[in-house]
């Protein structure tokens, strides 16, 4: 009889069981991170009576989460993947809206700016053409500042996501470790797995993923997580910490620094992938380092070409003209662990061979090393100081020694749009005409002609004080008359000829003649005495010739080693943004969908349905109704034996 009752009892208490597990799996349908829970039961075996083995009823074994480990490390993976694609596509979808826009890019300033230099190529001596024209640079230069500006409240708002990254981060770490303590203590206390604290800390490793790639190794019932390339952060039930540090040589740069033993390690931004934190440091090192870097490098190109023509022009106040645009210097930032005390600067030496990269000069005691950052190419390795140009920019080493491990961080564009500004204020100082004249005599009786002359960087006023009068001599085919001390130069089918001091020039029709730093061409025919005069310009007021030359570079293909102009060099920087926005977009959502599937795949496992959790609760119902009627039974029957006894 007590058999009986213990195996209804039994079956009682596995349907109570049922019962309960199924109104748990139904109240947590819609819970984020919640697995679906089964009761397991198993047959308390049979006792021999003689003729067979009678039940002795169930026993309710434990109550098993339904979860796929395998789909869940996929989904960590993938998960980590999405969101580093999310957080880039959503910080380059700034730069690109941005620079889409017409009305705040460079293009229409610069053909702003350039259709002012050509009213003043046709009205050189008008002042309001004078003023227009500087009143577009103006313009241009504020362009550039304000899209340099943006660029680094860009780089701040990075910064902060980086911090609010590490302070999530730290979060989840003391969370998953504390959830370690909890389901260690639960498990030793009844043997059995506490479902829910498992589904916490998975859901926590789910976001923990969110922000960086995750690892996790079991270790008895205890989970060790590691982020990134394999930086520890959770041991068991201990939690390291991050913190977000001021880059050692960058004060406007935010790296994360690893907490271990009360000393700070500052980790390389390449060992922090996937994630929130790795879309972060990817787009500030593959997209927003590039573009400001390209903006100033088009800032720098603009300022040094310009400047190179404006100099060899003559203002209305007789001078040669002076740099029209400022241009500034490599940024050049030593690291704050050095322990030398050398004083490292740089220049840009090559407008025309500038890169968008930074560079790292360091010294390991025996030689010095630079090192482009964007590709990580080894540019320089010797015992001696790097003093030849390096993609355009030149080293130099003033007071004090570098150390063994000293770092210095060179970077040649970032400062060059916030640093162009427009350094002519007096409309009189535009350099538009050119300071040489050339005559040529109407009783001259061949057919030899001059051109109107050039300058190059080496000429002075000097050249053509007093004026040059050049006499043709046809017995000998020469020209003479040229400045004494003053060699020249014939370049003939772009062949040169130096002709000594003092020596008569041999002519030759077409070919380009210079000396002092002037340039002129002569052809036709000159007959014996024919004379021709290069003088200093005295009246400059309605030459154009200089500012000609200064409208042409608007076409001119001065950048990126001859390859482009102003205008298609940041043509060249949109399509760059633009084609990685659709890039990142597009994989986006790749990743999007694949994350999906194996959410699906998951949920199809481990998510509760409601239509069978209905089955279950009936039958769990009717396996409770019944074996209630077997406890009611076994009443009947004890109290018939109690009957007969009376």
């Amino acid at each position: 009889m007590s058999n009986l009752l213990s195996i209804a009892q039994s079956g009682l208490a596995a349907a109570q069981a049922g019962i309960a597990t199924t109104g748990h799996n139904i109240a947590n349908q819609a819970t984020p991170g919640y697995s679906r829970q089964l009761v397991i039961q198993a047959s308390l075996g049979g006792q021999n009576i003689g003729g067979g083995y009678i039940g002795n009823g169930t026993n309710v074994e434990t109550v098993k989460r339904i979860y796929n480990d395998f789909l869940g490390a996929q989904i960590i993976g993938a998960q980590s993947s999405k969101s580093q694609l999310d957080t880039y596509y959503a910080q380059i979808s700034k730069v690109n809206n941005m620079m889409a826009d017409s009305d705040v890019g460079l293009t229409p300033v610069i053909a702003d700016f350039f259709k002012g230099v050509a009213d003043l190529v046709a009205n050189p001596g008008t002042a309001s053409s004078r003023q227009a024209m500087l009143s577009g640079a103006e313009a241009l230069t504020a362009r550039f500042q304000s899209m340099d500006a943006q660029f680094r409240g860009m780089r701040d708002g990075v910064n902060d996501s980086i911090s609010g990254a590490i302070t999530d981060i730290n979060a989840y770490a003391k969370q998953i470790a504390q959830l370690n303590d909890a389901i260690a203590k639960a498990q030793n206390g009844t043997g059995q797995p506490p479902n829910d604290l498992l589904d916490q800390r998975d859901l926590l490793v789910g976001e923990l993923a969110k922000q960086s790639k995750v690892s996790v190794v079991k270790q008895d019932g205890s989970y060790n997580v590691f982020i990134g390339n394999g930086q520890p952060i959770v041991v068991g039930t201990s939690a390291y910490e991050l913190t977000a540090v001021t880059s050692p040589t960058d004060p406007g740069r935010t790296e994360v620094g690893y907490v271990t033993n009360g000393k700070t390690v500052i980790l390389p931004e390449s060992a922090l992938v996937g994630g929130n934190l790795g879309g972060l440091f990817e787009y500030r090192s593959k997209t927003l380092d590039v573009i400001q870097n390209s903006l100033g490098r088009i800032a720098l190109g603009l300022a040094a070409t310009f400047n190179a023509q404006h100099k060899l022009g003559q203002d209305q106040n007789g001078n040669l003209g002076g740099d029209f645009f400022s241009m500034a210097p490599p940024v050049v930032n030593a690291s704050n662990k050095n322990t030398g005390n050398a004083n490292i600067s740089a220049s840009i030496s090559d407008v025309g061979a500038l890169t968008t990269s930074d560079y790292r000069l360091t010294y390991d005691g025996t030689n010095y090393n630079v090192t482009r950052l964007s590709d990580n190419a080894s540019m320089y390795s010797n015992a001696a100081f790097p003093t030849t140009a390096i993609d355009g920019v030149t080293f130099a080493q003033g007071a004090g020694a570098m150390a063994a491990g000293d770092e210095f961080v060179i970077r040649p564009t970032i400062n060059g749009a916030s640093g162009l500004s427009v350094l002519i204020k007096d409309v009189k100082e535009i350099a538009a005409a050119t300071p040489i004249r050339t005559n040529a005599p109407t009783t001259n009786t061949g057919t030899g002609a001059i051109s109107a002359g050039t300058i190059n960087s080496s000429f002075t006023g000097a050249t053509v004080t007093p004026a040059v009068t050049l006499t043709f001599d046809a017995a000998t085919g020469t020209l003479s008359g040229f400045p004494a001390g003053m060699p020249v130069t014939v370049t003939t089918n772009g062949v040169p000829t130096t002709f000594p001091a003092g020596t008569p020039v041999t002519y030759t029709a077409g070919s380009s003649i210079s000396f002092g730093g002037a340039e002129i061409t002569m052809t036709g025919a000159p007959a014996n005495g024919d004379t021709f005069t290069i003088s200093s310009n005295s009246n400059g007021d309605g030459d154009n010739r200089n500012m000609l030359a200064l409208g042409q570079l608007q076409t001119k293909n001065v950048l990126q080693g001859g390859t482009a102009n102003y205008n298609t060099a940041y043509s060249q920087l949109v399509s760059l943004v633009g084609n990685k926005t659709r890039e990142l977009e597009t994989n986006s959502a790749a990743e999007g969908a694949l994350l999906k599937q194996m959410q699906t795949a998951q949920q199809s496992e481990s998510g509760v349905n409601l239509d069978e959790e209905a089955t279950n609760l009936l039958r769990y119902q009717q396996a409770y109704q019944a074996s209630g009627k077997v406890m009611q039974a076994v009443s009947d029957m004890f109290n018939v034996l109690i009957s007969l006894g009376r």
